[in-house]
């Protein structure tokens, strides 16, 4: 049809060290909690809709209106939408550090307020624009820690750290799927036991072999 991909350049993967291992351990735990953040305020804020807004139609209807007015106050659509354009940004420009937090207010309150889909896009930008921001005090490149945090925050939201290292691979090329099925392990371990899917089950226990009663 003539359409093109959006395309994510990692130039440099160094070879794994201990440090480099280390570095990628933490900046998973980071994704991990993240997710969770992320998750945990999606449905809390649903909750509160459904609580004050008997009526389901009339919830998204609110939603949107909160959203409207904090993008006017902002003066920005920065943070509304795929965000497609940032998310290619942050594997070639430092970002401002608070474009993850300001894309999991939006999207959490949209999503909360009864919109449908469009959760997986913004969990990309969430990782992305984290990994920029942790960049400068790691020891690994900035455009690989873009893309651990894309797959990663993924990763532990939706409970899924196989598919987000195989879709790292494919993005970004072999090298980095060691350094992608690291921080996707961590993540999805450290984002809790729940996940953004409400009819999402996980069977087995994060922590331990045991079958949930």
């Amino acid at each position: 049809m003539g359409a093109t991909p959006s395309t994510y350049s990692i130039p440099i993967v160094p070879k794994l060290t201990v440090w480099g291992l280390l570095t990628a351990i933490g900046a998973g735990a980071i994704f991990g909690l993240t997710a969770w953040v992320f998750t945990t305020l999606t449905h809390q804020i649903s909750g509160y809709f459904a609580a004050r807004i008997a009526y389901p139609p009339l919830r998204p209807c609110a939603g949107g209106i909160l959203v409207a007015i904090a993008i006017a106050l902002l003066g920005t659509t920065k943070y509304v939408g795929l965000g497609i354009p940032t998310i290619v940004s942050a594997f070639t420009t430092q970002l401002p550090p608070w474009d993850f937090a300001a894309k999991i207010g939006f999207t959490a309150l949209s999503l909360g307020a009864g919109f449908k889909g469009g959760e997986v896009t913004p969990l990309f930008y969430i990782g992305a624009t984290l990994g920029n921001a942790i960049a400068p005090v790691t020891i690994l490149p900035p455009p690989l820690l873009a893309g651990m945090g894309f797959v990663a925050v993924f990763a532990g939201a939706a409970n899924t750290p196989l598919t987000a290292t195989l879709m790292a691979i494919e993005l970004f090329g072999v090298p980095a799927g060691l350094y992608a099925g690291i921080v996707c392990i961590c993540s999805y371990l450290c984002s809790g036991h729940g996940g953004m899917y409400r009819a999402q089950r996980v069977s087995v226990s994060k922590y331990s072999s045991r079958q949930d009663s």
